[in-house]
């Protein structure tokens, strides 16, 4: 079982000089290498980080801890607040949960920030102008991780979207932008066909971006989207997007860009903040010593940046750029034409400390403390709605083939004046007059009204009691229907609050 610990201290922006307590996590595979490594760094080009070591990942697991974490490292975290966390294992074939996951919910890290830039010719890539921050929903969508089997057919995943959720994340990406100087926000989303969902992501970047009349802003659907983020990357600059099309599309730019290993990441919250590299813990080379550390010295330099330690962020991010524009490489980024030397893991890093004080000349120069001041999101306000409960989707489990028997025998239900409306298969309507070809297993939707709605044409639904559900739901049983799930269905303000079934 997973301690939950309260998070109530608010965060706040430390001095160039003052010595910040951070919660350190060493992880696994090449893990312990690169932190070392990014230590290092960090110190000599005094940080004033005093690492607080907490023991999370694969050890954990396999001690017969679920959650991958200790009591003790939670306690670590709430004291702290900053976590800085290098690459961990899941073990497979067990159940184990995401710790990421767990991290990421707990801690209401909501916000997800992954900047990709090209450094080119000195790292081989396609798209040397390529300059993208991936700003992505990091607490909910299909990562809930609330999954069932409902009949021996069919599985399905629960996919939730918030508004507070979407205004957070949406929020943040422009206010983003506005202290970073960014031009344009993109918003991804798939709200052509998952209406509700994504349509409600959507609809809030519309309504927030009118806030923002200085920065440009537009949408794209996410398939495309992806496929031009891959083909022109260059015409992007802040991408915001829910939490899967986040994971995949940052992984595809931070690949095209020419190396996953060199970019690290942001968990941003209100009281607490992570920061970590997006590549694995790469067991396959672990103990060889030649792991690349950039990715997560990026993130650290992230992290030293959300402390307001903006001159020694710029003065490491500086003498990593002057280590690559160089050409001291490590091996994954080796190239005989281009690089001077193949480094391992710590005389990489000890390049980069004989760097300090130095910058780039072809590179750009990184200039965090350039930057227009905290970023903050205010807090959640609900408005008030008139919520009307206007019918229900029942959920049979039924293995029959045949819709017009389930649903001839579905209206013959005397329940309260309810009455069916339509039964789908798969999101598709099949009764009544379905079409024979349409594949059907045994998982139905079937909707039923008030008796008295007008259901022809433009529907108008009326206002049903809950009490005539649970009626329903007894004729049903009784009759011998298994019911495995229901749905309420809602109108708010007097607008249709759910989805329609393909040809209703």
């Amino acid at each position: 079982m997973m301690e939950k610990i309260q998070i109530k201290r608010e965060s706040k922006k430390f001095n160039e000089n003052d010595i910040v307590r951070v919660a350190v996590a060493h992880g696994d595979g090449i893990g312990p290498e690169i932190m070392n490594a990014t230590l290092k760094i960090l110190d000599a080009a005094g940080a004033n980080i005093k690492a607080d070591p907490i023991e999370i990942g694969e050890k954990v697991y396999l001690s017969g801890n679920s959650a991958g974490i200790e009591k003790s490292a939670w306690q670590t975290i709430n004291k702290n607040k900053i976590i800085l966390k290098a690459p961990i294992t899941t073990p497979q074939g067990k159940g184990y949960k995401s710790l990421n996951v767990t991290l990421r919910k707990s801690l209401g890290l909501y916000a997800n920030v992954r900047p990709v830039t090209a450094y080119s010719p000195y790292i081989e890539t396609n798209f040397p102008n390529m300059d993208v921050v991936i700003v992505r929903e990091n607490e909910e969508d299909l990562y809930a991780g609330i999954e069932h089997q409902q009949t021996q057919d069919v599985v399905q995943c629960l996919k939730l979207i918030t508004r507070p959720g979407c205004e957070k994340i949406v929020r943040y990406a422009f206010e983003y932008a506005k202290a970073y100087g960014r031009k344009k926000v993109t918003c991804m989303v798939k709200d052509n066909i998952m209406k509700l969902t994504d349509g409600l992501f959507h609809n809030v970047f519309k309504e927030i971006a009118l806030e923002y009349p200085e920065i440009e802003s537009n949408s794209e659907i996410i398939d495309i989207g992806s496929a031009r983020l891959a083909a022109h990357p260059e015409r992007y600059d802040v991408i915001v997007t829910s939490n899967l099309y986040g994971d995949i599309i940052s992984d595809i730019a931070a690949e095209i860009a020419g190396s996953v290993g060199m970019a690290g990441s942001a968990n941003i919250g209100t009281n607490v903040a992570m920061f970590e590299a997006i590549h694995g813990s790469a067991p396959d080379i672990a103990g060889q010593k030649i792991a690349n550390p950039s990715g997560l010295l990026n993130a650290a330099i992230m992290m030293l940046n959300h402390l307001g330690k903006t001159n020694i962020a710029d003065t490491i991010k500086n003498a990593w750029l002057k280590t690559i524009e160089d050409g001291y490489h490590t091996a994954d980024i080796y190239q005989e034409e281009i690089s001077k030397a193949k480094l391992n893991t710590i005389e990489f890093a000890n390049k980069i400390i004989e760097n300090l004080g130095h910058k780039p000349t072809k590179l750009p120069v990184s200039n965090f403390a350039a930057g227009k001041g905290k970023i903050e999101i205010p807090k959640y306000v609900r408005k008030q709605q008139e919520q009307v409960l206007v019918g229900v989707d029942v959920f049979i489990n039924w293995q029959g083939n045949n819709p017009q028997e389930i649903g001839d025998a579905l209206s013959n239900i005397d329940s309260f004046k309810m009455k069916l409306k339509m039964i789908t298969n798969r999101g598709v309507k099949v009764y009544p007059n379905g079409l024979p070809e349409t594949y059907c297993t045994d998982h139905w939707r079937c909707r039923f009204v008030d008796a008295e709605s007008k259901t022809e044409g433009q529907t108008v639904y009326n206002a049903i009691e809950f009490e005539k559900v649970i009626a329903l739901l007894s004729k049903l049983h009784n009759a011998g229907f298994e019911v495995i799930k229901t749905e309420n269905l809602y109108e708010f303000d007097g607008k249709r609050a759910f989805s329609l079934g393909q040809g209703e």
